[in-house]
């Protein structure tokens, strides 16, 4: 708890000498995160008709409220705080956690990577630590480990690495075995000692971050993760502004899911409108304090670095 304490006191001195803003966004949203991968955890509110409807989630992320923040015209801003997310319970996960999420007005995912590895440079510094730093294309790193381009790899070429391990294909779509083969076969691999800045992702993977061409016509998503060692501790992106691309790419979220038998989600359109009115060319991170703990510490599971787990709260 001491190192918690120290971190977060390290992480306000690092915004406040850069001008970054610390805000708070609420926690309950009318609307709920639609990627198919991460389930919301919802609850009803009992509260008079004028406070909106009842039924409300707990957010994933304050994402939706700090673009609605920057599209205001708020400018750099950070939030740290609790964050919700169902079905995540085990040694990397809980089903609550910290989340540290920026964002920088008019700079790139490649540069705002720069600045999240700094921050995490400084918190190794407290332990005592330091890491080597590596800066890796996504494209590169699957050529590099795997002999495989996941961009152009025909999909049972990306099961072949994974013959060994028992897993049940039923309906997986390509990228989740691009998941797989990042999870099962590059990240054991990944060095102990080393800050991974993985870079440039498939358009595929965009979620909510902007599309380039690349130089072989393809298209990238410019995204970014972070790994320490195993360990993925942030994930960023150059922000998309665009309203109509982003409700289609929510819409989208929802076919996929009713695809897997899950529940179709109401879009945020407070969000969607904010991107309508505005939202300024940004880049943004999500940074896991207790991920970003773990890795500090060198500990083996999640409770090591919680007062109490959701098996003890």
């Amino acid at each position: 708890m001491a190192l918690r304490a120290q971190l977060y006191g390290r992480i306000r001195e690092f915004f406040a000498a850069r001008r970054v803003l610390e805000v708070e966004t609420p926690m309950l949203s009318a609307a709920a995160n639609t990627e198919p991968n991460i389930r919301s955890l919802s609850l009803r509110l009992d509260a008079p008709s004028a406070a909106g409807p009842g039924q409300r989630w707990l957010r994933t992320s304050p994402e939706f409220a700090l673009k609605r923040l920057l599209a205001a015209g708020i400018g750099d801003c950070y939030e740290l705080g609790r964050v919700f997310r169902d079905g995540e319970a085990g040694r990397r996960h809980n089903p609550e956690f910290t989340l540290l999420e920026w964002y920088r007005v008019g700079w790139d995912h490649l540069r705002l990577m720069e600045e999240a590895a700094a921050l995490v440079l400084e918190a190794f510094g407290l332990c005592g630590r330091s890491l080597r730093v590596r800066r890796c294309s996504y494209r590169d790193l699957f050529l590099g480990t795997l002999g495989l381009d996941p961009f152009t790899a025909p999909e049972p070429a990306l099961r072949g690495p994974l013959a060994d391990w028992e897993i049940d294909a039923a309906g997986l779509e390509r990228d989740d075995w691009l998941d797989l083969l990042l999870t099962h076969r590059i990240e054991p691999g990944l060095a102990d000692d080393e800050l991974l800045l993985l870079h440039d992702f498939p358009a595929s993977q965009c979620a909510l971050a902007k599309l380039r061409r690349a130089p072989d016509g393809g298209m990238v998503a410019e995204r970014f993760e972070l790994f320490v060692g195993r360990l993925e501790v942030a994930n960023g992106f150059h922000e998309l502004t665009d309203a109509r691309e982003q409700r289609s790419r929510f819409v989208a979220d929802n076919r996929r899911r009713v695809r897997r038998g899950l529940p179709q989600l109401p879009l945020d359109e407070r969000l969607l409108a904010a991107l309508a009115h505005g939202l300024p060319d940004c880049a943004g991170v999500a940074l896991g304090m207790d991920r970003l703990l773990m890795a500090m510490l060198g500990a083996s599971g999640i409770a090591d670095v919680l007062a109490f787990d959701v098996a003890r709260a």
